[in-house]
């Protein structure tokens, strides 16, 4: 029975057959239960430690005298306390009556006595065994049990699920064993499904023998079963998202070496552990962007289903959970439904990338049309967390406008990303240069090709992005509300200002195709390692000048005229006038403008030097 599904699987997945053969040994098998089973016993013993004894206390939360005792000693200390106050208030008073204060004395020294004889009796008397309340201790029990269970479960399987993924990349590529994978005639999909379900087998293996003890003690704990497993979905969909973005980043990071499991695994702790961090902050504060990048952490839905996690009062930050002001928090269906949701599209995402880059390692992640639907799919999502009701502030353009730093610095660092991934290599320019100037692919306009194939310059691309990226903005600005003009000059102060920001907004993005033009010039040279000139050159251009001038003393609030022409205008549009930021914006136009001159002429060049060279060679 055993070969026979060992054929199948290997009928079914025969990369998942490979990695299941490699793993699955006999003594790796035992290491992970017998780990298994000693985890279990740990935390079982561990929750004993608490187990009421012959002593214990009367004031126990599980003894059922301990509301007298607790109301008992709470009026004994009120007594003593009123006693001492009105025995120093008096005191103070000149003259004092010596026999008022002879009896507040007496009074307040018997208080003290009953309340030292009462904590006495307490220390000791126990609580007979026969006023436990053992179903409660118990059922409290069995639920520390269910979420220490629920919390290693998260760490290990994405922690160190995240580090066997990638490790097994860096192993493959080491041996040279990934290409001839590549070269295998199984599908991409079929390879990156037995990558996922078979490299960490041994972490499934060590989860599995710990499920039944959770699941019996989130059902001793009167947890309801369909808690449980919506819990196992979420887990399910963040491991997916998770190995998934291991699996990316194993495949272009080939030149941390043998860095790359650490890193990884390290990144994917550090996010957790924040995030569980700010998932127990008690905050309903974070109706802004934030809450989309907390949703790829299981916590706060962990929370949202068994709230005594991290015993907040109101259960979660979900609970007040908007998207559009449309209320997700009020229902779990429309919390699990959204955050799978998020983290299906995710994981389908990275997955397309998956397959672009497992055959072709050179290929860029993403194509141009897959970067459009990318960069309109975050500006959805930034801007459906942002829209919601928050304290004071119910005006959707004040919350836009409180929150627009996240949303400048979202967008500048997937701008930055985009220009890093589209932009072309030297060679891929050449070789789109070459059938352009052959004619080869006349059929195609010049603009179809800027927009589609993957092989030519970006900045078409960049500028489309930019454009799905303002619009949002434009929206904001033209409807930003201007009802609190009381006058002519308001109202004309209020359009100035708008004005002003519609330029600001003009001024960024033609900061962005000045840093896109650079990049690309700089990829076309015959220089080696030219990746890592754009990146510096890039990083130098955008954070050494806003660096320097502060330094020196330069601040965007004293010398605005400055600031217009660094990486961050935004900092001194406030005190900017409406011509110093139209003179920034000609001025940088104008940049733009000879370098994509600069940049056509090499692209020219670089198609006629290649049709020479094909042409000498034949």
């Amino acid at each position: 029975m055993m070969l026979n599904l060992v054929d199948k699987i290997g009928d079914w997945n025969p990369q998942l057959l490979r990695e299941l053969k490699g793993r699955l040994k006999f003594f790796n098998v035992a290491i992970a239960v017998a780990t298994s089973l000693l985890l279990q016993l740990v935390v079982f013993l561990y929750q004993l430690r608490e187990f009421p004894d012959d002593k214990y206390s009367l004031t126990g939360t599980y003894c059922r005298l301990h509301e007298t005792y607790n109301q008992r000693s709470n009026l004994l200390d009120q007594q003593q306390n009123l006693f001492f106050q009105q025995l120093s208030s008096y005191q103070q008073l000149k003259p004092a009556e010596p026999t008022i204060l002879a009896s507040l004395k007496t009074q307040y020294q018997e208080a003290t006595t009953a309340f030292n004889k009462f904590q006495e009796h307490l220390s000791n008397n126990f609580c007979p065994q026969n006023e436990i309340d053992w179903q409660l201790w118990w059922r409290d029990h069995w639920e520390y049990m269910f979420l220490s269970f629920s919390v290693i479960f998260i760490f290990t399987l994405l922690v160190a699920g995240t580090y066997l993924l990638i490790n097994d990349l860096a192993k493959e590529e080491t041996r040279g064993t990934l290409n001839f994978i590549r070269l295998s005639p199984q599908s991409e999909t079929s390879i990156l499904t037995g990558k996922l379900l078979g490299v960490p087998s041994l972490i499934y293996l060590l989860i599995l023998v710990a499920l039944p003890l959770h699941l019996w003690a989130g059902r001793s704990a009167n947890i309801a079963f369909s808690y449980i497993l919506s819990y196992y979905a979420i887990l399910a969909a963040s491991c997916i998202s998770f190995y998934s973005a291991a699996l990316l980043f194993g495949l272009v990071s080939r030149w941390f070496s043998g860095f790359q499991p650490w890193l990884g695994s390290g990144a994917v702790f550090l996010f957790l552990f924040a995030t569980a961090g700010l998932a127990s902050s008690d905050s309903n504060s974070l109706n802004n962007s934030i809450a989309w990048f907390r949703l790829f952490s299981p916590w706060d839905t962990t929370n949202y289903l068994f709230p005594n996690l991290y015993h907040i009062s109101d259960g979660s930050f979900l609970k007040n959970w908007q998207f559009f002001y449309l209320p997700l928090g009020t229902s779990v269906v429309s919390v699990l439904g959204f955050h799978l949701l998020n983290l299906g599209l995710c994981s389908y995402g990275i997955l397309e990338a998956l397959k672009r880059c497992f055959r072709n390692p050179q290929a860029s992640i993403i194509s141009k049309k897959q970067s459009y639907l990318l960069v309109a799919f975050c500006q959805l999502m930034i801007w459906g967390f942002t829209l919601q009701v928050g304290k004071g502030n119910n005006r959707w353009d004040e919350q836009v406008g409180n929150d627009y730093i996240f949303l400048a610095v979202y967008n500048l660092v997937l701008i930055l990303s985009l220009i890093a991934v589209l932009s072309p290599h030297r060679q891929d320019v050449q070789d789109w240069a070459r059938y352009r100037h052959q004619g080869v692919s006349s059929h195609k306009s010049l603009w179809q090709d800027l927009i589609w194939t993957e092989k030519s310059p970006a900045l078409v691309a960049i500028a489309i992005n930019l454009t799905i990226v303002t619009i949002p903005w434009l929206v904001w600005v033209s409807l930003a509300s201007i009802t609190d003009a009381n006058d002519v000059q308001t109202l004309l102060s209020n359009y100035i200002d708008k004005f002003k920001v519609l330029l600001a907004i003009a001024l960024s993005i033609s900061l962005m195709m000045i840093y896109a033009t650079i990049a690309q010039l700089i990829l076309l040279l015959k220089t080696p390692k030219r990746s890592f000139w754009a990146i510096g050159t890039l990083g130098a251009a955008m954070f050494l000048p806003p660096t320097i001038l502060e330094f020196i003393g330069i601040s965007s609030w004293k010398y605005p005229t400055v600031w217009m022409f660094t990486t961050f205008p935004w900092a001194a549009i406030e005190h900017a006038g409406v011509t110093t930021v139209f003179m920034a914006l000609l001025a940088d136009l104008s940049v733009l403008a000879l370098l994509n001159f600069q940049l056509t002429r090499q692209v020219r060049l670089a198609g006629e030097s290649a049709t020479k060279a094909l042409l000498a060679g034949r």
